[in-house]
């Protein structure tokens, strides 16, 4: 059995929260862990868009290095903060059970419900493009920071609403806004899952952390990333996402938007498990094709 491992995370209240969800999941199976904080380039640069200076990679690259480095045995990560494309030395080795993967408002009780031209605050092409498409009147000025700031920023008065993501409200405890419900507002792929990192090839990490892995959690996460290499899409590309897993097979819903919110494709699928990869490359491909050029210039080379 495998104990003592060192788990690497960041450092903010969410991230310790997950960490220490994480750490207590594997001491029920006898896995002791040390938490060690590693600082991020998303972290410390807080006053422009991630898509502006390097995207996802930025929560990421430093926990990806001490992994390596073996400085930390696994690192836990908010799946929907990792880049599609993982570091070579890296492997995805198991996912906790999701959480609520919905939106949800802070700010106001409905979208509706805003004045028109309010100003709402979010560093996310995807709710960016979202709100738009819905609110056009809207403005939408970057925020950034952890649940804390930015929560107190809307209680200054400085936006009149934003969106945060449930899973992560109630993983601290808060109970705050008002929950987008999933039919009208799809999530970011990933949204709500904690997925722990591990070095490539490193089987007896590898073995530990499997003893937590919900498998539909997993499948659902997979299929999801996979939807976002399909569609190449990047950290500028608005994308949503949810996979469903339940009894050997897959319902899955995928949206494209325009940045400006001015033309969305959606669509859906269903299809056993064992089939789904191919189901979910086929409504990429016909998300694209629906797309406008526009649209489809949003998304690869």
């Amino acid at each position: 059995m495998t104990t003592n491992l060192k788990l690497g995370t960041r450092g903010s209240p969410l991230a310790l929260a997950q960490a220490n969800m994480v750490a207590g999941a594997l001491a029920v199976h006898g896995t002791t862990c040390e938490i060690v904080v590693i600082t991020t380039t998303g972290d410390r640069v807080q006053d422009r868009p991630l898509a502006e200076i390097g995207g996802k990679a930025l929560w990421t690259k430093e926990l990806d290095a001490a992994l390596i480095d073996r400085r930390i045995d696994f690192a836990v990560h908010s799946m929907k903060d990792v880049e599609t494309d993982l570091n070579d030395g890296v492997a995805l080795a198991a996912m906790m059970p999701r959480a609520d993967v919905r939106d949800r408002l802070i700010g106001t009780a409905t979208l509706g419900a805003l004045r028109h031209g309010a100003k709402v605050g979010t560093s996310s092409p995807r709710r960016a493009a979202q709100l738009l498409a819905r609110r056009p009147d809207l403005v939408i000025e970057m925020l950034r920071g952890n649940v804390a700031t930015r929560l107190a920023r809307i209680a200054a008065g400085d936006f009149d609403a934003t969106l945060l993501a449930a899973a992560g409200l109630d993983r601290l405890g808060i109970d705050a806004g008002h929950a987008l419900e999933i039919d009208d507002w799809l999530p970011a792929p990933a949204q709500g899952a904690v997925g722990i990192a591990i070095r490539k090839g490193d089987a007896a990490v590898g073995d530990a952390v499997a003893r937590i892995d919900d498998a539909d959690t997993h499948a659902a996460v997979l299929l999801e990333r996979h939807f976002l290499a399909c569609l190449d899409a990047d950290c500028h590309s608005p994308v949503a996402a949810l996979a469903r897993v339940a009894d050997g097979s897959v319902s899955f819903s995928g949206e494209i938007i325009r940045n400006d919110g001015t033309e969305r494709q959606h669509g859906a699928t269903h299809a056993p498990l064992a089939g789904a990869r191919d189901a979910v490359a086929l409504l990429a491909a016909e998300l694209l094709a629906r797309a406008s050029p526009e649209l489809r210039a949003q998304f690869g080379e």
